[in-house]
């Protein structure tokens, strides 16, 4: 890539014209509200352009789906939706569904239409000079070998280019554009995965997404750049004091949860349960309100066969809010 700094130490030059774009880079994600640190951001994206395909992984509330669009923001070099697909897989998506299928067309017909990657590919070829981001969330809440099909070998960075191109399972001819010819995956296109890892109903990822996919974890930030974020002067959410009642029971709240064998640290309450960005003008009441609304539940659904370590946990939780 180029010279163009983006507000960091990784060196990225956006491939299309900015001169009426507004940028963006690793700064803005920072000054946006991220709680990680300019270094670990700079480590995803180069992650990122050396493997083309990267998963946000971790517990619920750790960020997840904000720092992946705002990851692929700053890999294109602008805030701009054209340049960045998002997309969620879920029980039903099938490569039908996503790459290439019959559909109906009228009149009892079918059509063989392009899903959206597919049709992401296309623009790729036809921009070569544009980076494109397609974002996943919650990519094993489908069955991603399936859904992908023979782009799944076609993921990996060393076969984004002709040579590597593979025959779809369907094939139609229709005037000059033919869809029965063999496609490659442009290596301008880059995709970005989320997925939970706490949730017990989602199927594991095969050794093959692995091997195609950078993986990172994502943990709570409940540290001082959270405590900065939520009391900086210009728009201050809770007074200092009550953050920091807030973050310890936070982190007494995840120490609890990864020491008990049958969750562990993969369960961790992430920091977007309690952060906001709105000056709030009853601390106690919003945070009470959250415990009831969001952390009692989730908290019930690890433990739903220990009510004891419910009530206790958030028993914790209230102690001295009430």
């Amino acid at each position: 890539m180029g010279a163009a700094s983006n507000g960091s130490d990784i060196q990225i030059e956006p491939r299309h014209d900015q001169s009426k774009i507004a940028t963006y880079g690793i700064n803005d994600i920072y000054n946006e509200g991220c709680f990680l640190s300019h270094e670990e951001l700079s480590d995803m994206l180069e992650r990122l352009l050396d493997k083309k395909n990267l998963i946000l992984q971790g517990p619920p509330g750790t960020g997840k789906t904000w720092l992946a669009k705002r990851l692929a923001y700053a890999l294109v070099g602008c805030k701009d939706k054209k340049y960045v697909h998002s997309i969620q897989f879920h029980a039903t998506m099938s490569y039908e569904d996503f790459v290439l299928g019959w559909r109906p067309a009228g009149k009892g017909e079918l059509k063989l239409s392009k899903g959206p990657f597919l049709k992401l590919m296309k623009e790729a070829e036809d921009f070569p000079n544009d980076t494109f981001v397609m974002v996943i969330e919650e990519i094993n809440r489908g069955n991603p070998a399936q859904i992908f099909g023979e782009l799944l070998t076609l993921l990996e960075a060393d076969k984004r280019h002709a040579g590597e191109a593979l025959w779809l399972c369907y094939q139609e001819e229709v005037g000059q554009d033919t869809l029965g010819t063999p496609v490659h995956i442009p290596d301008n296109i880059y995709v970005i995965g989320t997925m939970n890892t706490a949730d017990r109903s989602l199927a594991m990822v095969d050794f093959a997404l692995h091997r195609r996919f950078a993986f990172i974890t994502l943990a709570p930030c409940f540290g001082d750049e959270w405590v900065k974020w939520m009391t900086r002067q210009d728009k201050a959410a809770l007074p200092h004091d009550f953050t920091l009642v807030i973050q310890k029971k936070m982190e007494n709240l995840n120490t609890r949860i990864a020491a008990d064998t049958t969750l562990g640290q993969e369960y961790a309450v992430g920091h977007s349960y309690v952060t906001a960005d709105k000056l709030i003008m009853n601390p106690r009441k919003w945070f009470l309100s959250v415990i009831e609304t969001g952390l009692e539940p989730l908290l019930r659904k690890y433990w739903f066969d220990n009510a004891s370590a419910i009530k206790d946990a958030v028993d914790e939780l209230k102690a001295g809010i009430e």
